[in-house]
């Protein structure tokens, strides 16, 4: 773990204004409840929905949606690209398969963060055959989903469908 020296230096200014309406002001964006992008990038049975994105904001360099699962189903083996990925788990319990043939995993519950490295293939799955998982997710800069090849299910260690 690299250990920070320093303080960084925050600017307090800056030009926002590729952000503007059409009258030239800039606004904070509010997607309301039932009025997000539904359109994104899926991988099976993992569901993306966008809150904040280049779809539906003026935002360039982030995205930021919820995922969910229904019990027993996860998604297809798949990467993000050169995106960097964060999530936070709101309910549920979720597993992120890995490594060679995803023999290596980690398992999340409801207040638990995760960070996916780019590029790094993963199979994200919904653990119980009875509660559905649902995450926020925030991506940089966009929601790439690149799909892979899908593994059999008894490929996943101590995964089962519902």
């Amino acid at each position: 773990m690299t250990e920070l020296t320093e303080s960084p230096t925050y600017r307090t200014e800056g030009d926002n204004s590729i952000y503007a309406g059409a009258d030239g002001t800039v606004v904070p964006v509010v997607t309301r409840a039932g009025q997000e992008d539904t359109n994104t990038a899926q991988s099976g049975d993992c569901i993306r929905v966008s809150g904040v994105s280049i779809q539906h904001t003026p935002a360039t360099k982030i995205w930021f949606g919820q995922v969910s699962n229904v019990p027993g189903y996860r998604s297809l083996p798949h990467h993000h690209g050169e995106a960097e990925t964060g999530g936070y788990v709101l309910r549920g319990h979720g597993r992120i398969y890995y490594g060679e043939n995803y023999s290596e995993y980690k398992d999340m519950e409801a207040g638990d963060w995760v960070f996916v490295p780019p590029f790094m293939p993963h199979v994200e799955a919904n653990m119980s055959v009875t509660e559905e998982l649902v995450w926020l997710t925030a991506r940089t800069p966009e929601n790439i989903v690149v799909n892979l090849a899908d593994v059999p299910d008894g490929t996943l260690a101590g995964y089962r469908r519902a």
